[in-house]
């Protein structure tokens, strides 16, 4: 009687772990879904989606790679930026105003969008990139960063301008969300009560 030993099984991630970890040297955090562990080559400036594409337009190619996730968008920036943003929003005096900006440092999660080239489930609000990390080269060294020269050095886009775009953006969707609901509430009917 012959016995047939059943080919490997695949990981239950389709491989995406094992891409970002060989193709880039990323760590992870295996899933589902899989996470990309932040603060160790990258960090993740957060915006609202809206405000994201506001930065796209306002910076060109000057940024590193762009994930969407959901109605959140994710700009990969240099390792150790998380505690650099406070005090660059003081800076542009940003500091005190709220924006909806968040930024993933160490021991923060991202959710690892698919690698380029491969069909996903098309789930509503699953994570893709809009501007993916190019394997087989140095992606941390186009990252935005804090250089002695603010607004970047050789070409590499600068972390001051990339925050300053983006608490401006951040600020400009909030300023534009309250005056739609000002005016839904305007347009409303008015009731009065009757005596």
């Amino acid at each position: 009687m012959a016995f047939t030993v059943p080919p490997p099984r695949s990981p239950i991630d389709g491989g995406v772990a094992r891409w970002y970890e060989e193709e880039l040297g990323w760590a992870t955090e295996t899933g589902p879904p899989v996470r990309l562990v932040t603060g160790l080559r990258f960090d993740v400036l957060e915006v609202p989606a809206e405000a994201g594409r506001g930065v796209l337009r306002r910076m060109g190619a000057a940024t590193g790679p762009v994930a969407l996730m959901g109605r959140r968008m994710g700009l990969l920036v240099a390792a150790g930026s998380a505690e650099e943003l406070p005090g660059l929003l003081d800076w542009l005096e940003w500091g005190g105003i709220s924006l909806d900006l968040a930024i993933l440092g160490a021991d923060g999660r991202m959710t690892a969008p698919l690698p380029p080239g491969r069909s996903g489930s098309g789930a509503p609000g699953a994570a893709v990139w809009l501007r993916a990390p190019a394997p087989g080269r140095e992606v941390e060294s186009s990252l935005p960063a804090l250089r002695s020269a603010p607004w970047g050095v050789a070409g590499a886009p600068g972390l001051v301008r990339l925050v300053a775009a983006a608490a401006a953006e951040c600020h400009r969707v909030r300023l534009l969300s309250a005056r739609t609901r000002g005016a839904a509430q305007q347009l409303s009917p008015q009731r009065f009560a009757s005596s």
